[in-house]
């Protein structure tokens, strides 16, 4: 089952300690996942999956982000599945694509984070959930880095500084993990 990986990784997370939101997150991330085949597909309309970065430096004092262009946010790199059942790996191109760093380090093949948060209707596509795997992985701040027009903006931003520019709790909750996790 092309599933079951991933499904894996959901139920292992689910393990962890954690909030209650993001447990109840996770559980509707598997029960989404368990009840729709093509959940790796945008053609699937209700919702899909997404795999994120939260790229980080090596000391875990910052973060890379990008304004986003079209939720005008600053948030975490990452995208859709688009087929693809390997959520790492999602994650890992993602970060190169909109970002233009080359050398990833995953510090964990685990998950990072869940989140399932709502995109709103668009002209060619209604509204839709996002269900967000996320990764931590690390980079080196001195490569170059790559705006894209997916982006109006890219910087490595001080972790303590994360909701100064983006107080969503998703956001807040990387920060509250980011110092501890291995």
């Amino acid at each position: 089952m092309h599933r079951a990986p991933v499904l894996n990784l959901l139920r292992a997370h689910l393990s962890r300690d954690l909030v209650a939101h993001e447990a109840e997150m996770t559980r509707l991330t598997i029960a989404f996942v368990e009840t729709h085949e093509d959940c790796f597909l945008r053609s699937q309309l209700s919702g899909h999956l997404t795999g994120s970065a939260w790229i980080v430096d090596a000391t875990r004092e910052r973060t890379l982000l990008t304004h986003h262009r079209k939720l005008d946010k600053w948030l975490q790199l990452g995208g859709h599945a688009d087929g693809d059942p390997d959520l790492l790996a999602v994650a890992l191109r993602e970060a190169q694509e909109e970002g233009g760093i080359q050398k990833l380090c995953p510090v964990n093949t685990a998950l990072f984070d869940v989140d399932r948060h709502w995109i709103p209707e668009r002209k060619t596509e209604p509204g839709h959930w996002h269900y967000d795997l996320r990764f931590m992985i690390e980079a080196d701040p001195g490569e170059p880095l790559v705006v894209t027009n997916e982006s109006k903006d890219l910087a490595w931003v001080a972790v303590s500084d994360v909701t100064k520019l983006n107080p969503e709790e998703s956001m807040a909750r990387m920060v509250r993990k980011t110092a501890d996790y291995r």
